[in-house]
């Protein structure tokens, strides 16, 4: 009888284990699971780096969409993708500056929510496709130094303009020397710049990954 309900004591276990994790989505890293946790693990770059800076835009209302999009402030991406980008802002430190995110992983869901509101693929991709965003291997960024202000980009981050774009010459110097310094050390480190938008990247090897909808729970 003692031998039954020990068995069914860790059965119960079991099974009250697997629906926590079924419910968060993405376990968090530590010591002890990172090991375990493959290239195209969703982790929250917090729980792998303290050194970068977040203003997640689609998580407030002061974005184009003039709309909250997010839950919750998280900036999660497959691990192959923290790993490339931790490596651009060590480059960046040492020259006195770092990371900071504007828009990270993006639920499928949630692209369609912003397709609702905007449907344009001018300014949103088309959730029947998908972005790069849904992969988990698409980060939208810019630089701040050791006070904590952007660097001048030229425009303010989502502006749909032509003055936005890699190619757009009618710049001042300084303009023109922030946008290269970040592509030219993203680029080093595995990313692929996008030509109308100053602040976007892609990792090259998440371009075939799989469209996305897995989640994280807010606290």
């Amino acid at each position: 009888m003692t031998f039954y309900f020990k068995s069914l004591l860790l059965l119960c276990t079991f099974f009250s284990v697997v629906s926590c994790k079924s419910q968060t989505g993405i376990p968090a890293a530590s010591a002890e699971n990172q090991s375990i946790v493959n290239d195209t693990t969703f982790v929250n770059i917090k729980d792998y780096s303290p050194d970068f800076v977040y203003d997640m835009k689609y998580a407030t209302s002061d974005n184009f969409l003039k709309a909250k999009v997010y839950d919750c402030a998280e900036c999660f991406l497959r691990l192959k993708t923290v790993k490339a980008i931790i490596k651009a802002n060590a480059v960046f430190m040492k020259k006195g500056y770092k990371i900071k995110f504007f828009d990270c992983y993006r639920p499928l869901d949630i692209q369609k929510k912003m397709w609702q509101i905007v449907s344009n693929p001018s300014y949103v991709a088309d959730p029947a496709k998908g972005s790069i965003h849904n992969r988990g291997g698409a980060v939208d960024i810019t630089l701040v130094d050791s006070t904590g202000k952007e660097l001048d980009m030229g425009t303010p981050f989502d502006h749909f303009g032509i003055e936005a774009s890699h190619n757009y010459d009618q710049l001042s110097k300084e303009v023109k020397k922030n946008r290269k310094l970040l592509k030219k050390v993203m680029t080093q480190n595995g990313f692929n710049s996008f030509d109308s938008e100053w602040w976007h990247y892609n990792l090259k090897s998440a371009l075939t990954d799989k469209v996305s909808n897995t989640k994280w729970k807010c606290d």
